[in-house]
């Protein structure tokens, strides 16, 4: 990090606002992997509840097999957006890294 003398002020961007920014994102995106986990969850008890019922007994194989299907698919959506919003709150903190790193190279050059 810099001090506040090395500090150059021809930057586009406020660095804390996008060290908050990035942290922000990864804690948001443990809540989406959590609520996607909660609802594959809830969604495997409905269907074997529903099955213990009897509610599903009339369905044929591929009735149950698209059922099973839509429990599985949802939270395939859920993993992308968690791998999404972590690449982009590491991809984050990745450019700060290397803006920093070419300003240091830039100053040891002159």
């Amino acid at each position: 990090m810099t001090d506040g003398n090395e500090r150059f002020l021809g930057t586009y961007f406020d660095r804390d606002s996008v060290i908050r920014m990035a942290r922000v994102i990864a804690i948001l995106s443990w809540v989406v992997a959590g609520i996607y986990l909660f609802d594959v969850v809830l969604s495997v008890g409905v269907f074997f509840l529903s099955y213990v019922r009897g509610f599903v007994i009339g369905l044929g194989f591929t009735d149950i097999l698209q059922n099973a299907l839509f429990i599985i698919e949802r939270p395939l959506h859920g993993m992308l957006y968690f791998a999404a919003m972590q690449a982009v709150s590491k991809g984050l903190l990745i450019f700060l890294d290397v803006e920093d790193n070419t300003r240091r190279a830039a100053r040891r050059d002159q």
